[in-house]
């Protein structure tokens, strides 16, 4: 199966700072791949150059199959969606109007937009104007733009940074549904919750440098201590290692009734990239 993403010693300099240096990495077609890292860390640097924006300065990228002299064609816009901070909207049309438009441009049956604002929890607000949406309702007819044309891939640069919980929740489901149906997607974000519950891969990015690329269940196993974190009744908090010479002190916190919850060390992503970076996502 072809690599949807395909990056080989990508580096990307602006005058004497670095943004990139020597990134690596594939996406498989059919996953959701994300690409985490703080504000300045260079995911959005990187979600330029994937999608034609921006030229390295040295490496190979290839994105579906075509490398970078392509990206700027009508093929390659054809198959790929993005959502970016460059991303914009016509402020004085209403949002259906907004998505019309955006269907004759990629050649999209007009059907399509009553489909992508149901996925993006946005019926009721087809006739209002742009310029009248709250931030986090842009942000969904944004989404829905890049969504119009069924792309097989999707570049999605911090997709629900505007959205309320509820919201955030619904344009979750409605990605790995698109996912579903084959649709690869290209996350970038800072929010580890949202990470783990939607990626299959992670990479963690910092400096302009990739430090770690796995699944987020084989990352928090890796950095586990696989201690046990045992709360009891009486309010203490205990951490008692994995080992067979603690058998005896957790059987005994059984048989006593003393144990309220018990759970092992299993450190979230956002944990993970503060010990692997020492620095925190925000």
């Amino acid at each position: 199966m072809m690599n949807a993403v395909e990056v080989t010693g990508m580096k990307k300099v602006f005058g004497s700072h670095t943004a990139i240096n020597n990134v690596t990495l594939t996406v498989k077609k059919g996953e959701i791949f994300g690409l985490l890292g703080p504000s300045g860390s260079g995911k959005t640097t990187t979600n330029k150059i994937l999608t034609g924006e921006l030229k390295p300065t040295s490496g190979e990228v290839k994105v579906l199959g075509m490398n970078s002299t392509k990206f700027g064609t009508s093929e390659f816009k054809s198959k790929i969606g993005i959502l970016s901070d460059n991303s914009s909207l016509y402020e004085r049309l209403t949002v259906y109007d907004n998505l019309k438009l955006f269907c004759k441009l990629y050649g999209a049956p007009l059907e399509q937009i009553d489909v992508l604002l149901k996925e993006v929890n946005l019926q009721e607000a087809r006739s209002k104007t742009v310029s009248k949406l709250s931030k986090g309702m842009k942000q969904r007819v944004l989404l829905a733009k890049a969504l119009i044309h069924k792309p097989e891939l999707v570049f999605l640069d911090e997709p629900t940074s505007a959205l309320d919980p509820g919201n955030m929740a619904h344009i979750h489901r409605g990605l790995q549904r698109l996912n579903e149906a084959g649709t690869t997607i290209f996350l970038t974000t800072h929010n580890m919750e949202e990470a783990t519950e939607l990626c299959d891969r992670v990479a963690f990015l910092h400096n302009g440098e990739l430090q770690e690329i796995d699944t987020p269940s084989a990352l928090r196993y890796k950095y586990s201590t696989h201690a046990f974190h045992v709360e009891t009744f009486a309010g203490e908090q205990l951490v008692i290692k994995n080992e067979p010479k603690n058998a005896d002190h957790i059987n005994e916190l059984i048989i006593n009734n003393q144990i309220k919850t018990m759970h092992t060390d299993h450190p979230t992503l956002g944990q993970i990239f503060l010990k692997v970076t020492g620095k925190e996502l925000v």
